[in-house]
């Protein structure tokens, strides 16, 4: 009697040994989905950290998260450019981009911005975990380095300005948000500006997502350094909403240009 009762715990401590096993060893069941359908989730997560951050989960992963589908990279370190969606300099990606979608600029060395413009909506991140390793620099002789005229986004980026200035809105929204404007200092720093907007109610053409919202800029989080003034604007735009920390070294903006 004891030895029958031994063995059925015996089978039965084997049984639960094997579920759990079976457990551990499947699949999860996110995994489970086809790349269409994962690629589709992870197009709802923010570019920079989540998408980013599901990337580093495994080789399949990185591969969707990464699609050209989600966002196109600026990289000068990858040397065969064949691979969709991959491109050399920020003008070429620019010109294949689609409305709407993300580039990721990679970090580390510096990388030519000089009168870039910007017709659709676009988004613009740096690839580093901080605006200063992914660095943009407009050489002197250019206006600036991106002029944008429809609504975008800036974001974890470093912009460097040797004259002249860094961010010229024309018009849409374009959002600052996490990045580094700087305007080397010079005998001609009067000169130089890290954010210009012209935009004007007689020109304003906002699309069909922004109606409500109107043409203007939104910076946050955002270090201004050099330059004889932080925004310059023309037309019926002005500052509201202002925020501003005063360091030794920097101030940090937080405020909106908004029509009158």
């Amino acid at each position: 009697m004891m030895a029958m009762e031994e063995e059925e715990e015996k089978k039965r401590r084997w049984k639960r040994f094997s579920c759990r096993n079976s457990v551990s060893d499947s699949p999860s069941p996110i995994n489970g989905l086809d790349d269409g359908c994962l690629m589709h989730i992870f197009s709802f997560l923010s570019p920079i950290p989540d998408r980013y951050n599901a990337a580093l989960v495994c080789d399949r992963w990185r591969y969707l998260a990464c699609h050209p589908r989600l966002w196109l990279r600026v990289d000068r370190s990858i040397k065969d450019f064949s691979e969709p969606g991959v491109f050399p300099n920020i003008e070429t990606a620019i010109s294949a981009a689609r409305p709407g979608d993300t580039i990721l600029i990679a970090a580390g060395g510096n990388h030519l911005a000089s009168n870039i413009q910007i017709k659709k909506p676009l988004c613009l991140i740096g690839g580093g975990e901080l605006p200063d390793d992914t660095i943009l620099i407009c050489s002197r002789g250019s206006d600036s380095a991106f002029e944008f005229l429809s609504t975008c986004k800036v974001a974890n980026l470093t912009v460097k300005a040797e004259l002249g200035c860094c961010l010229l809105h024309r018009r849409g929204r374009l959002t600052i948000e996490g990045c580094l404007l700087q305007c080397d200092e010079n005998p001609l720093d009067y000169l130089s500006c890290p954010i210009v907007s012209t935009a004007s109610s007689s020109d304003v053409l906002p699309t069909s997502g922004e109606k409500c919202r109107g043409d203007g800029v939104s910076v946050s989080r955002t270090r201004i350094e050099g330059g004889s003034k932080a925004v310059l604007t023309s037309g019926t735009l002005a500052l509201q909403r202002v925020r501003v920390i005063y360091a030794r070294t920097a101030l940090f903006f937080w405020f909106d240009v908004e029509h009158l």
